[in-house]
């Protein structure tokens, strides 16, 4: 379909959906739909096996929700919008194929909700992080509350919320708020690279481990231990699997189908 807020670069096994709404690339109500019928679409598209999510221009990846909305909310409206994001969220991290976000740039409030929702992070030197929602009299409503502290522990999520400061890039990666910080002008060219390495594993693997995972989180440990092995179960069984061992124990590559 055609977009106004996104573009959507398939080169399959990827698919690159960057966010365009210059200056600040900002979520609108709009633009969430429309990312979320790109993910929808990925999701059904068997050829593509990793979604790559980024910003327009070299300076921002996403600075944020769309403010300008703000003042035409009231409790319904602004629940919808909330309803929205999270249902968004929530599909990027229960979508049955890795999605990196590749943060070009400043990276801020609903954002960082966005980045941290995807399985892995790429940054540039130059990118910026935080939730600065506290400097406008409100909090995050997207998941950064909850993501956050899950991220990088309680402590530095707090400091994080309650002051609205921005971190740069190392720091990002220190805590492990990001998985790796590139040169500048290398964003794209390692991500896919990194895109590619993931597109060439097990797909049902991966989408179980996703699967495990996020639930997992929820869970008390001994649940969470039987979720893991109610996948590996399920995994054993799999095409994949077999194909997997048989190339390990004859020693060549793999050629993983999906099934």
């Amino acid at each position: 379909m055609a977009y106004n807020n996104i573009l959507v670069d398939r080169e399959p096994p990827l698919l690159t959906i960057t966010v365009n709404r210059p200056p600040a690339n900002a979520l609108s109500r709009a633009t969430i739909g429309e990312i979320r019928q790109a993910i929808d679409e990925a999701a059904a598209d068997e050829e593509v096996r990793v979604i790559i999510i980024t910003g327009s221009g070299h300076y921002i990846f996403i600075a944020g929700a769309d403010v300008s909305e703000f003042p035409t909310l009231d409790e319904q409206s602004g629940r919808e919008l909330l309803e929205a994001g999270h249902a968004l969220f929530t599909a990027i991290e229960t979508l049955p194929k890795p999605v990196i976000a590749a943060i070009n740039g400043t990276c801020l409030g609903g954002g960082l909700e966005l980045a941290m929702a995807c399985d892995i992070r790429v940054a540039v030197e130059s990118a910026r992080f935080g939730q600065p929602e506290i400097n406008l009299g409100i909090m995050p409503g997207w998941g950064g509350t909850q993501r956050l502290p899950r991220l990088i522990g309680k402590g530095r999520a707090m400091e994080l919320l309650l002051t609205g400061d921005m971190i740069k890039a190392p720091e990002a990666q220190r805590i492990g708020l990001v998985n790796r910080v590139v040169p500048e002008g290398e964003l794209m060219a390692q991500t896919k690279n990194l895109a590619r390495k993931l597109a060439a594993q097990a797909p049902v693997a991966m989408a179980t481990m996703k699967k495990v995972v996020f639930e997992g989180l929820g869970q008390p440990l001994p649940e969470a231990l039987r979720t893991e092995v109610a996948g590996f179960l399920h995994l054993f069984g799999t095409e994949d699997a077999k194909e997997g061992i048989a190339a390990f124990l004859g020693k060549r590559k793999p050629q993983f189908k999906g099934r």
